[in-house]
């Protein structure tokens, strides 16, 4: 049943909200010394340079999920945990720059498959295996705030106390 709400939450906010990560997250990885891209916190989580890795990743998940949503009538969506489905240090191993590029590329083809959804297609919904209500509007929801989650993240690596001090913004 579509519901009025979804062209108020995004007539004119896509840009904005799915466009706008890539020009805050990016800057951040700049600020990164060298020295710190690949230095885990002491509880073990994942590095700058492992946040930033895994963006365009989830870019493409998110870009395969639509693809899902709007090809079938009973869409069903498997859940992507990377600390469960990838080894520990895969992200290690990817070329930043190269994911840096992908994130900055396929971010306006999300943006674009988004603007071309129906008012329908934003209702939709697909069975989740860990979510009780998994739509078109939830997921691109969680990818905002999933992206503004791995920012945060970045940030508070540049700033730890005992590491070296953010270089000036470019």
């Amino acid at each position: 049943m579509y519901d009025r709400h979804y062209d108020d939450y995004f007539s004119g906010t896509t840009d904005r909200c799915v466009g706008t990560p890539p020009k805050i997250v990016i800057p951040l990885i700049r600020q990164a010394d060298p020295v710190v891209l690949k230095r885990r916190p002491p509880s073990g989580k994942w590095s700058i340079h492992e946040h930033a890795c895994h963006l365009p990743v989830a870019d493409e998940l998110f870009l395969r999920r639509i693809d899902v949503f709007l090809s079938e009538d009973k869409p069903v969506i498997n859940s992507y945990d990377p600390g469960r489905d990838e080894p520990d240090d895969a992200l290690m191993h990817v070329d930043l720059e190269e994911a840096v590029n992908r994130y900055r590329t396929l971010r306006p083809e999300l943006v674009h498959k988004l603007r071309s959804l129906k008012p329908a297609d934003w209702a939709k919904t697909a069975e989740h295996d860990e979510y009780n209500l998994y739509s078109m509007f939830v997921m691109v929801r969680h990818l905002v705030l999933h992206d503004f989650f791995h920012a945060y993240r970045i940030e508070e690596l540049l700033l730890c106390k005992d590491w070296p001090r953010p270089l000036p913004m470019q």
